[in-house]
């Protein structure tokens, strides 16, 4: 696929919503593999990246082992059990680790349902599927004992979930909708205490927002005036910050990101409105560990934006927007050991890496080619 054709898809996308290296690795999974676990032990490996094929005809985890230094191998596949749909979900976390790191879970938008795998010394694997609560999940967040699933299809809704020893239970009566039919979600996720549910809604600019409580149901939404246009992908840099990217519908070198305090009852305060990338489409976010940091993919420009977080405030890393330079389309991100950020790359089909250093800049460490079309979500431990 060009990068051409890549960028068209995007801008249609973000209207209504946003979607060979040095060591010589390709991505040639074997289907004579090992079933249902994938061996991937490598000598010296410290580290596992993860996405998802979102193939039509059979969706696959892909895993790679990341060594001490950063650099990617494999990967191996393992399969879902599930179906994709070989396109763009114009969404952010589509697979995430649980918060133990014991479990991998993962949405097959194709077949409408999730899957979860335990995360072994020697591979992954498949626990169980379980159907998402309504038709195609983008997104899944966990808290503890609780996940909750972000459905795209139809009118779209969340639904909730039990989650104990890698086993999905749906809540009776969890459904809830979204702000309005047709909003184009993006993303679900819990604030860090579990309290507050939040969904990006790209095609209305809104973000709502759903207490949660201690039964497990949310309660119903509250829509939000996003601070720029086309809200997208959103990150939590402690209790209550969160940092949201804004992929302004794509138009050229328009996108930033925005910081909100969110109260324990799902209030927002802006904090730093729509501070520009001065790049174009802006649409995923991803936090460090410690909160000092944020970065954004800009979708059309292949690049990646680093924001310094203090008080709550983003103030960009570099003054021309540009933190990381990557292979073409970078959608999703993921960071594996609180040292290393890797991003998708749907343009070009790869994985890039990068050393996040201690002030927040980034030193790349290649790319990792091979990755199949439509290739959707990004996990790491």
């Amino acid at each position: 696929m060009r990068i051409t054709s890549v960028l068209a898809a995007l801008t249609v996308l973000v209207a209504a919503g946003c979607a060979e290296n040095d060591d010589g690795n390709t991505f040639a999974p074997d289907p004579t593999g090992p079933e249902p676990e994938a061996r991937f032990e490598r000598s010296g490996a410290a580290g596992l990246v993860f996405t998802a094929s979102n193939a039509a005809g059979g969706n696959e985890v892909l895993v790679f082992t990341r060594s001490p230094q950063g650099r990617l191998s494999g990967p191996s596949a393992v399969s879902t059990g599930g179906l994709g749909t070989g396109a763009g979900l114009g969404n952010q976390g589509g697979m995430i680790v649980s918060q133990d790191g014991s479990y991998l879970l993962v949405v097959n938008a194709g077949s409408h349902d999730v899957s979860v795998f335990r995360i072994g010394g020697h591979g992954i694997e498949l626990v169980e599927r379980e159907a998402s609560g309504g038709t195609t999940p983008i997104s899944i967040t966990q808290h503890g004992q609780l996940v909750y699933v972000l459905n795209a299809g139809d009118d779209g809704n969340i639904a909730g979930f039990r989650f104990r020893h890698g086993r999905l239970s749906p809540i009776e009566g969890s459904s809830r909708p979204l702000s309005d039919a047709g909003v184009g979600p993006a993303q679900i996720q819990f604030s860090p205490d579990g309290r507050v549910l939040v969904v990006t809604e790209k095609a209305t600019n809104r973000i709502t927002t759903y207490q949660v409580w201690r039964n497990g149901l949310a309660s119903a939404p509250t829509a939000h005036p996003s601070s720029g246009q086309t809200p997208f992908g959103f990150a939590f840099a402690g209790r209550r910050l969160m940092v949201v990217s804004e992929a302004f519908g794509g138009a050229t070198d328009l996108s930033a990101a925005s910081s909100y305090w969110v109260a324990p009852g799902g209030e927002l305060e802006v904090v730093s409105p729509s501070v520009g990338t001065t790049e174009t489409a802006a649409c995923w976010v991803i936090v460090t560990t410690n909160g000092r940091y944020a970065y954004t993919t800009n979708t059309g420009s292949n690049s990646i934006t680093g924001y310094r977080i203090v008080r709550g405030r983003l103030a960009l890393l570099d003054a021309d927007g540009v933190t990381g330079t990557t292979d073409g389309g970078p959608i999703d991100m993921a960071i594996s050991g609180n040292r290393f950020l890797y991003s998708l790359n749907a343009g070009g089909h790869s994985l890039s890496g990068f050393l996040i250093r201690s002030d927040g800049s980034l030193e790349a460490l290649g790319s990792t080619a091979g990755l199949p079309d439509g290739a959707n979500g990004l996990a790491a431990r």
